[in-house]
């Protein structure tokens, strides 16, 4: 009886062993699936890589400007607004232009009358001139005095002064013809370049000076970014670099290529660093101008 209930307490002993010595299958978790790429050209990472050396700095765009009246004026009418695509010499609005066009006019109708004088002027100095020709052979065949020929000889050259009088009133009449095409075109505000309108200063209906400020229009492309970086980098960072843009307020945000188009020749002695501009590679669609953004130099150390 004891000889058995030894043998059943190593049994149960040995399977205690067995069910102990056992490990638990480890759990796989299943990878997260990729972004797509926007542009698989111009986008190098969809996830942060923490090699290089990192810049923040603004994005800008080359062109970027106030557009301002040429001259003072009621505006008229508004042809473009905040947040619209422009393309260069479109018209943004215009300025109230009735009495500049009249004048316009008048200057037009003086020029062509004094174009009409001239003209005149112009056939009678041809008379003139053959009656001083035929006086001469007149004179040289003894029919007239040398006082007729000299009345003949005055009579022309007289009227080929008129002829040149005449001339510069026309030339002066074609300048204040074009001074005014001048003014006129003044009172048509136009974009400047290709652009966006990103901010209207004025409104319909509202009288304005020379020099205020009408629209803000900048530039979307190229975009570029402009940064610091410490001058122990002179000698590994120069133009044609690359280098990864991203958004600064968007740690998990897409890295765009980028190419250093400028670097520093000369080292600020009170931050004993260098400025680098770099250019965005293409279109950016998750960047904007005046965004702050995180500029990654891969083979800096």
């Amino acid at each position: 009886m004891d000889k058995a209930f030894k043998l059943m307490a190593v049994a149960a002993l040995l399977g205690l062993m067995v069910a102990c010595s056992g490990s638990p299958v480890p759990s796989v978790s299943a990878a997260q699936p990729a972004r797509a790429s926007e542009n698989p050209a111009t986008v190098l990472n969809t996830t942060p890589i923490e090699s290089g050396f990192t810049a923040f700095g603004p994005i800008i765009v080359e062109n970027q400007v106030d557009v301002t009246a040429q001259r003072e004026g009621l505006v008229a009418e508004i042809l473009a607004d905040t947040g619209t695509p422009v393309k260069k010499s479109q018209l943004l609005a215009n300025l109230d232009n009735r009495q500049l066009a009249a004048d316009l006019e008048a200057a037009r109708a003086k020029t062509r009358s004094v174009e009409f004088d001239l003209k005149n002027w112009e056939a009678e100095a041809k008379v003139l001139d053959a009656d001083y020709a035929r006086a001469q052979k007149l004179w040289e065949a003894q029919v007239i005095t040398k006082e007729q020929l000299d009345h003949a000889k005055y009579k022309a050259e007289s009227d080929q002064w008129d002829v040149k009088r005449v001339q510069e009133l026309l030339i002066n009449a074609q300048n204040t013809e074009r001074s005014l095409e001048l003014e006129l075109e003044k009172t048509h505000i136009r974009a400047p370049f290709d652009g966006l309108i990103a901010r209207r200063y004025v409104r319909a209906g509202e009288a304005v000076a020379r020099d205020q400020k009408l629209f803000w229009v900048t530039a979307t492309a190229p975009m570029r970014v402009r940064v610091t970086l410490p001058a122990r980098f002179i000698g590994q960072i120069r133009t044609g670099s690359t280098a990864a843009v991203s958004s600064a307020e968007s740690p998990q945000a897409t890295e765009y290529h980028a190419r250093v188009m400028q670097v520093s020749p000369v080292v600020d002695p009170s931050s004993d660093t260098i400025e680098v501009l770099a250019e965005l590679s293409g279109p950016a669609s998750r960047l904007r101008p005046g965004m702050r953004a995180n500029v990654r130099f891969p083979n800096l150390r």
